[in-house]
């Protein structure tokens, strides 16, 4: 498989790394000083870099009908644009907020939780996420995920907030973010009563784990029309 990376910074070279090791070749390298350079020879892209060149990495690969994976978070808001590329150019493209395969686990058992407690009122709940000093979004993409999953499946919870106001019904999910040192990432949903608490964590401990995520999303997306996520990779890859 040749692929071209929109982004070769830390994480894009991760990318090249596990592409090479899985037997695939890097046709393409675009960073700030080749950037708008088309897919051309290209089987998939995968899109790695900042929030304000997401969409314009996204619709150039569109145009030149180049699958691609997306793990640049921030350009949320814009995703009925994003669709509505896919179906205009019948396109492929497959989004997430984290490719690691372990926090993609993570995020369903967040879900089964989240229904379980919605029958537990006495129970309260805080999502704490951690990252390196560099990354530029906060809350991370993936605490958003966790918090619109929970939002979707506790009728207590609506929308997310980083300092909600108290007494808000219903209440936003409240996000913590810090930002230290070099951190990989590391995510925690906690459902705090008067009696006990129930905390479900993932830690990385590098950024293989996304890389790897993300290689496999390509070789799955490469034969396949239409918007995805890594929730349709998981239920043919469990």
């Amino acid at each position: 498989m040749r692929i071209a990376l929109y982004g070769y910074g830390k994480m894009g070279k991760a990318i090249e790394q596990v592409a090479l090791s899985r037997g695939h070749e890097v046709v393409l390298r675009v960073a700030a000083e080749n950037a708008g350079t088309p897919p051309t020879g290209a089987d998939v892209a995968i899109e790695f870099s900042r929030p304000e060149q997401a969409l314009a990495n996204m619709a150039l690969c569109l145009a030149h009908k180049v699958p691609v994976v997306v793990g640049t978070t921030g350009w949320y808001d814009h995703l009925n644009d994003v669709r509505a590329l896919v179906q205009q150019h019948d396109g492929t493209l497959l989004w997430a907020s984290n490719f690691s395969i372990g926090v993609n686990l993570f995020f369903r058992i967040n879900r089964q939780l989240a229904a379980l407690m919605n029958t537990q009122p006495q129970y309260g709940v805080r999502i704490d996420e951690i990252h390196h000093v560099h990354k530029l979004d906060a809350p991370s993409g993936t605490a958003i995920t966790l918090a619109r999953d929970i939002d979707l499946r506790h009728s207590g919870y609506t929308g997310w907030a980083l300092a909600p106001e108290a007494g808000t019904t219903p209440a936003p999910v409240p996000i913590h973010s810090e930002r230290i040192g070099e951190v990989p990432g590391k995510h925690s949903v906690t459902w705090a009563g008067t009696d006990d608490r129930i905390t479900i964590t993932h830690e990385a401990f590098g950024r293989t784990g996304f890389a790897t995520g993300a290689v496999v999303a390509a070789e799955w997306l490469r034969t396949r029309k239409g918007l995805f996520t890594m929730d349709d990779v998981l239920d043919v890859n469990p």
